[in-house]
């Protein structure tokens, strides 16, 4: 590489940039760039990690340190063809061989005393050793430029007219309209192209707080100057930072509604971040805390201010994107227009307690839920019927599950939902509250939604259990019976959420609910829906591959995890128990000695032609003592094994098992299991099964072998 090393500046400046996409576009560009000229041999991959990138409402941008003028000449290694296809008899080029090399910029003739020939293997082969020179700085770097452009995740492609500086006016598209082209090594202007412009070292400042274009003298210089003259924190790390730190302040005692989304959004619309306090009426509190925090949230990008108890306070937090010489101005504004938004929300909130849930089942007759399926009124009648069915067995009163399933959809035709569709079932359980409908009853119809995405509470009582079972069922059988199953990262009706949040419900809450049950019952509601096909075998395992996944992400291994789910496909909530047996038992001396054992069986057995006797094995009939040692020992772990197992007792059930370890070698030394009797041979068959399904109690053993 190069002895000359200077700090590298590209920035791209444009109009306001989706605030949504900023900080992915912000990363994309200087990724792209850095990578680009790593290949390129410029920076090493230390500096390379140290490159700074910047995304701010109207720029991208990337700075890197140590870039070489020009990467080192390097050699390298050319394999060309086969001898026999570029040589003749007499050593001379053939014309595929003279083809390559003038590919490659040689003469043939004048290239013949550089080649060498290796065997690969299978043949001689021809090589030419070539001198590669570095790559310049100039030319590498329009060649990331380029790329890191054509390559952003660009939400939607605008096209518009640009007129270059020759006054020809030519079609762009890019993500907005680009201005201007800041390219800077050292305090060298690289004379750079991109999208119609043409580098140079003048940018433009914040809006409101600067005026006319901003010299960078150095690329070093990049983000002080832009700070100190242009009012703009480029970085979108440091802009983050600074408004955090804002908001924890201006919040003193109280605590800020900070969700990273929203964070990001409001970084991502402000140069100079100021963070200013406004405050509501208090009678607006009357309102559920959850809408007005949302209303804030979405409409306003505010931030909301709860006390240590979580209950929200009268005052918010706007992060205002210039420093006013007059701030009340500006907060008083703020609170104007949250004062008609939240306004809006109190007045759907007043209106829909008006009219009972219940008595808004009507209203749902009409709402289609799938054009297949039918409306969400036909569906929370399957729901209603689910939950009753299950309720038993998830530790509930039949008639609260059947409430609570009739209520749960029925928020979505009120005016709050209607305005944040976010809000459904946290409003309905506000409103079941309003309507007298018992605790249980209100709270499943906020908790039926759970969990709703990864980590996520479950539901908190037995009754928002069995809805939240029936929901996510009734959704997996009905969506995929009509032929909408996920492919790749395809899943509108989200059934992999779904059938995810089914394995944690059944498994967190040790729930004694076959999957296959589960299933069939789900399936029998759609009876009279002819487009809903069965597809319960498909499903079935598409929720165990839910289970895989959360069961790897908990910690166990893939192999154990297989081995207890061949034993019990449908027991969900036996399988941790089961795999943390599992675990103990593969630790002990005797463990891989017994699973190679039943992997042996369960070959032998796989083999047999003979009708195994179903009753088991005769006593009488075995004649060698290692077979009636087996036996022996089998009499008592077999039944022993079945017991604890059937009571949960997986640890136990498999810590017996290691006393057949002796009796099993010596049977496999000194009995033939292929006997010329048939009756002997049928009859040690009959044993070997026995055995198997011994050692299988908690898992499949000859998955685990060695």
């Amino acid at each position: 590489m190069s002895s000359h090393l200077n700090t590298l500046l590209i920035e791209l400046f444009t109009e306001e940039l989706p605030p949504k996409a900023l900080k992915t576009l912000g990363e994309s560009f200087a990724q792209s760039v850095t990578q680009s000229l790593s290949k390129a041999g410029l920076i090493t991959a230390a500096d390379a990690a140290a490159a700074q990138a910047y995304a701010s409402p109207r720029r991208l941008a990337v700075s890197l340190p140590n870039v070489a003028a020009r990467g080192q000449d390097q050699q390298k290694k050319e394999k060309l063809l086969p001898v026999s296809v570029g040589l003749d008899a007499n050593g001379q080029p053939l014309p595929p061989l003279v083809k390559k090399l003038q590919g490659l910029g040689l003469e043939a003739q004048q290239a013949l005393g550089q080649l060498t020939r290796e065997n690969d293997g299978k043949q001689d082969v021809l090589f030419i050793e070539l001198s590669v020179k570095g790559a310049e700085l100039q030319q590498a770097a329009q060649e990331a430029l380029e790329t890191a452009v054509a390559k952003l995740p660009i939400p939607k492609v605008m096209r518009y007219s640009h007129v270059d500086a020759q006054g020809q006016a030519q079609e762009v598209k890019f993500v907005r309209p680009a201005h201007r082209l800041v390219a800077l090594y050292g305090d060298q202007v690289l004379p750079l192209q991109v999208l119609g412009l043409s580098a140079d070292r003048f940018t433009l400042g914040h809006r409101f707080h600067t005026q006319g274009p901003i010299q960078i003298d150095h690329a070093n210089d990049y983000a002080k100057t832009m700070r100190d003259k242009g009012f703009v924190l480029a970085s979108f790390a440091d802009r983050q930072t600074t408004i955090r730190q804002g908001l924890e302040q201006a919040a003193g005692a109280d605590q800020v509604v900070m969700p990273q989304a929203l964070l990001d959004e409001v970084t991502s619309l402000v140069e100079w971040p100021v963070v200013l306090q406004g405050s509501f009426d208090e009678a607006f509190l009357a309102v559920p805390q959850e809408c007005l925090i949302l209303t804030m949230q979405q409409n306003q990008k505010y931030f909301a201010l709860t006390d240590a108890q979580g209950r929200l306070r009268n005052r918010f937090l706007v992060v205002a994107n210039l420093a006013s010489k007059d701030p009340s101005m500006v907060v008083s504004g703020n609170e104007r227009v949250l004062r008609a938004r939240l306004s809006d929300a109190k007045f759907f909130f007043d209106q829909d307690r008006k009219k009972p849930l219940i008595d808004r089942l009507s209203a749902l007759e009409p709402v289609i839920y799938h054009n297949k399926i039918g409306s969400q009124r036909q569906r929370i009648a399957r729901l209603e019927q689910l939950a009753k069915t299950w309720a038993s067995a998830v530790g509930c009163e039949p008639a609260l599950a059947a409430r609570a399933a009739l209520l749960a959809k029925a928020d979505l035709v009120t005016d709050m939902v209607g305005e944040f569709p976010e809000l459904q079932g946290v409003i309905g359980q506000y409103y079941a509250q309003h309507d007298q409908e018992s605790p249980e009853v209100a709270q499943a119809v906020a908790d039926h939604y759970r969990p709703r995405f990864a980590g996520d509470d479950l539901p908190a009582h037995s009754v928002g259990v069995a809805v939240a079972l029936a929901d996510k069922l009734e959704t997996i059988v009905g969506i995929w019976g009509i032929g909408l199953v996920p492919t790749g990262d395809k899943d509108p009706f989200a059934l992999r959420r779904a059938a995810l949040g089914v394995v944690r419900i059944i498994i967190e809450k040790n729930l004694d609910l076959p999957l296959d049950q589960l299933l069939a019952d789900t399936q029998a509601q759609f009876a009279q829906v002819a487009a809903v096909e069965d597809h319960r075998a498909d499903i079935l395992a598409f929720i165990q591959d839910r289970a895989r996944a959360y069961l790897r992400d908990q910690g166990f291994e893939t192999a154990a995890i297989e081995a207890v789910l061949a034993e019990c496909p449908s027991r969900l909530n036996q399988v941790p128990a089961r795999l943390k047996a599992l675990a103990q038992f593969m630790a002990t001396a005797e463990a891989q000695a017994l699973c190679a054992a039943n992997k042996r069986i369960g070959n032998i057995l796989k083999k047999s032609t003979e009708a195994i006797v179903e009753q088991g094995f005769d006593q009488a009939l075995l004649s060698e003592p290692a077979e009636q040692a087996l036996a022996q020992a089998l009499s008592q772990v077999g039944p022993q094994a079945l017991t604890l197992s059937a009571k949960g007792d997986y640890a136990n059930a498999m810590t017996g098992l290691s006393v057949l370890k002796e009796p099993v070698d010596q049977f496999f030394d000194q009995v033939m299991v292929n006997a010329d009797d048939p009756a002997v041979r049928a009859n040690r068959l009959a044993l070997l099964r026995t055995l198997h399904q011994a050692m299988n109690q908690v898992a499949d053993l000859s998955r685990l072998a060695a």
